[in-house]
């Protein structure tokens, strides 16, 4: 049976059309045509007029719903965020774990290798923030778990890990090459993140090998014009760049002047976390933020939605534009390379919301699933 989704504002690959369908077999895309050029036989879905585009992905969110994968990383915290981010759009996402000790990274592995068995698939894998940071970044993250690595326990972890691993966050200053390369080998995302990196530290590391940095201008040394730092390192060599773009850890002016400097390798993260009181990461919410107990800015109360929608109506960023920062560009970054436009041979995990940035429904491996499913 053909699925047509009609009646739309089609999203995809920085543009925006009207009168399309998306016809849709199985878990694939397999055609854009004109309303006009429907094919008969297939089962209409009318959009009613809202925006249909890529589902979003989120490469770095710690929890949901009262459940913090990143400090209590178990099968049901990732249950909870598969649920709670399908209802938002959200069809891809990294769940993360901050610095903590080697026996919570090592029971989010196995959390993660045993929940991969059966998911529901927007689990994508896991983003390990830390230990290997520079406490002089240490932001949030506990310093007495923060610590250097060794080529032995990245192997170990790596090798426990069965593939699960997608994306490490370390501070590449203070790594030794082996542990870099071996990373680089292993085909994982290696962010730069909580850095103190000099800007000839910067030049040295961006892109060679390290890909990408993480929630840029957070955690980082700031610019100075006789000691430019670390961000003017990131601007000419243009890695792909999460933001957290909620106005809070990141003002929106200086989103604005990331977006200029690295245009299409600027992409949205929410950073997003929930209110718990055990553990490691006790984030508070406070009516706009998250904090620690010490009143140190944590995680973010983003939804990927709300950051595109930040990004237009604060930032100034087109529709079209903000909706490729929160799907197709992390799926460049992650070789999700089915995943991020609306075009036949992709996935059919999509997005469907309104003019008010009201998610009005999910399409998930094809099934279209409303806001009440």
């Amino acid at each position: 049976m053909i699925t047509a989704l009609h009646n739309l504002q089609l999203i995809s690959d920085g543009h925006i059309t009207s009168g399309k369908v998306v016809l849709i077999t199985g878990d694939k895309i397999i055609a854009i045509t004109d309303e006009s050029a429907m094919p008969d036989g297939v089962e209409k879905i009318d959009l009613k007029g809202a925006y249909l585009a890529p589902g979003l992905i989120d490469l770095q969110i710690y929890g949901s719903g009262g459940k913090l994968f990143a400090g209590t990383p178990v099968v049901e915290a990732l249950e909870r965020m598969e649920t709670d981010l399908l209802s938002q759009g959200t069809t891809g996402f990294f769940a993360t774990i901050g610095t903590n000790t080697n026996e919570i990274v090592e029971q989010g592995i196995e959390s993660a290798k045993a929940y991969r068995e059966n998911c529901k698939g927007n689990f994508l894998g896991l983003h390990l923030e830390g230990p290997y940071l520079n406490p002089v970044k240490k932001g949030a993250h506990p310093e007495k778990f923060i610590k250097k690595a060794t080529l032995a326990e990245v192997k170990g972890w790596v090798e426990k890990a069965d593939d699960v691993i997608k994306m490490i966050t370390i501070a590449p200053e203070l790594q030794d090459q082996e542990v870099i390369d071996y990373l680089h080998q292993q085909g994982i995302i290696i962010s730069s993140g909580h850095s103190n990196a000099t800007y000839a530290e910067g030049k040295s590391f961006l892109n060679k090998p390290v890909p990408a940095v993480t929630h840029l201008f957070n955690a980082m040394p700031q610019m100075h014009h006789r000691e430019p730092g670390y961000i003017p390192a990131i601007f000419e060599e243009r890695p792909y760049a999460s933001i957290v773009a909620d106005g809070i850890h990141v003002d929106f002016a200086m989103v604005r002047l990331a977006k200029r400097e690295l245009g299409d390798k600027l992409f949205l993260i929410t950073d997003a976390v929930t209110a718990v009181s055990e553990g490691a990461y006790q984030h508070q919410f406070t009516g706009d933020r998250y904090v620690m107990p010490d009143g140190t800015l944590s995680g973010s109360c983003l939804t990927m939605l709300m950051a595109v929608e930040n990004c237009v109506k604060q930032v100034g960023i087109d529709l079209a534009e903000a909706i490729n920062m929160a799907s197709l560009y992390p799926t460049q970054l992650a070789s999700l390379h089915k995943k991020g436009k609306v075009a036949a041979g992709f996935d059919a995990d999509l997005i469907v919301f309104n003019a008010a940035y009201e998610v009005q429904g999910t399409v998930f491996k094809g099934n279209y699933l409303t806001k009440s499913t």
